[in-house]
């Protein structure tokens, strides 16, 4: 039986993804279906030969959100969100920013985060955990930023704009809020 004809095609990912690199395979042999999976830090998205490129560019970005949020959904434990920010120190700050401990807190229920830069303490909400990766770590580089500028003045907002994904983050958090100020509707069974 003759080898499947694939087309793979190694792209760069849509800015502030948090993949380096998304490939594509194309088969003949996959009528309907498309998925997609982690490997390293490339991005595999499998789908049908016969897709146009515009449904190319609309399932990858489909693909690449359902993997964001099945990732978000892996609570991380305290020592893990230490080495998470130890990574984005590194990536956004060249690791000047050095956080003494990194945690998560319930007692924040009106901030997502919050920093002691004379402690070199970060502490993160409860809340962020099931949201998307990208969420998570504007947190994370927020507060990280505060270790190198105490306040939020210009100095502040210039150092975050290392991080691509701040206003998409941003807004996901301000639609939080606004979401739990909706007045409670009731469902089906309380009416």
């Amino acid at each position: 039986m003759p080898a499947d004809p694939q087309r793979s095609v190694t792209s760069k990912p849509p800015r502030g993804s948090g993949t380096s690199a998304i490939e594509v395979r194309r088969s003949s042999r996959r009528n309907r279906t498309v998925s997609a999976y982690r490997e390293g830090d490339r991005t595999i998205v499998l789908i049908p030969a016969r897709m146009s490129e515009a449904e190319e560019q609309r399932w990858v970005s489909v693909m690449l959100d359902k993997l964001a949020a099945q990732e978000s959904k892996r609570v991380l434990g305290d020592a893990q969100l230490a080495e998470r920010a130890d990574r984005l120190s590194e990536q956004y700050f060249g690791g000047r920013a050095r956080p003494a401990s990194v945690r998560w807190v319930t007692n924040q229920n009106t901030r997502w985060g919050s920093c002691t830069p004379s402690e070199g303490s970060i502490r993160l909400s409860h809340r962020l955990q099931g949201m998307p990766e990208y969420v998570v770590d504007y947190v994370l580089v927020h507060e990280l930023a505060h270790l190198l500028v105490p306040g939020h003045g210009p100095r502040f907002w210039r150092l975050l704009e290392a991080y691509p994904r701040t206003e998409r983050a941003r807004g996901y958090l301000e639609g939080v809020v606004a979401a739990e100020r909706l007045p409670h509707l009731p469902t089906a069974h309380e009416e």
